[in-house]
């Protein structure tokens, strides 16, 4: 996952992530993730809330009402979750 501007390559989505209350101070910061990140079940998670926050109908990329510190650490668990399911597929039974 990066932080990018511009165009975002198949099989990628751009967010926004940040908290309202901290908009004045940071702002939203804009991060590119992979499309698979939608299906794990803590991203819906952070996906409900954005629906209770924002709707459905916004306007520009999704916004992710969470501090970034958190969406790091969210990012965190998922990609190691991702990684150790690959090894496991490597590892002979």
């Amino acid at each position: 996952m990066e932080k990018a501007k511009g165009k975002v390559k198949k099989g990628w989505l751009a967010v926004e992530v940040g908290l309202e209350e901290e908009d004045e101070q940071q702002g939203f910061q804009r991060f590119v993730i992979p499309i698979s990140y939608l299906y794990h079940p803590l991203f819906k998670q952070l996906l409900d809330k954005a629906y209770e926050v924002y709707g459905y109908h916004t306007k520009g990329p999704l916004k992710l009402p969470c501090s970034v510190d958190d969406f790091l650490n969210l990012k965190w668990q998922i990609e190691k979750e991702f990684k150790l399911q690959t090894w496991l597929c490597y590892v002979p039974l």
